[in-house]
């Protein structure tokens, strides 16, 4: 497996700079008393959400990542990718799970497929 990924995935720029301003923000009303400066945690938190959450495309595998966490799942293992209602995609697994890819909706998941090296609407084979 590569250490790099062909392709990442990530929620839109305006989450952060959203965030990033929200923090800054809080920092004048956090000062005030010792009491509200937890109120600073909230837009810490959706800060680095914003940074660190989204879906990693390798030859091999996808990575999932959350606030805290994330999931690795080889090509072998998805059966489908499909997109919701909302247009936010998700993976089926051959166990009957599903894994919401963060970051990956119903326009950018052709590029998720060509970057996999998987063919639009071939199953991904085990090699």
């Amino acid at each position: 497996m590569s250490s790099r990924p062909v392709l990442r995935v990530r929620k839109s720029g305006a989450v952060l700079v959203a965030a990033l301003i929200a923090l800054v923000s809080a920092v004048p009303l956090a000062g005030a008393t010792w009491a509200l400066a937890p109120i600073l945690l909230i837009p810490l938190a959706v800060l680095v959400w914003a940074w660190r959450a989204g879906t990693d495309v390798y030859a091999d595998e996808l990575r999932v990542r959350a606030l805290i966490g994330g999931s690795r799942v080889p090509w072998s293992r998805i059966v489908e990718l499909a997109p919701d209602q909302r247009g936010r995609v998700s993976a089926l697994l051959d166990n009957g799970n599903v894994i919401r890819l963060t970051g990956v909706d119903r326009k950018n998941l052709p590029l998720v497929l060509a970057a996999s090296g998987h063919p639009l609407g071939a199953p991904a084979t085990a090699e």
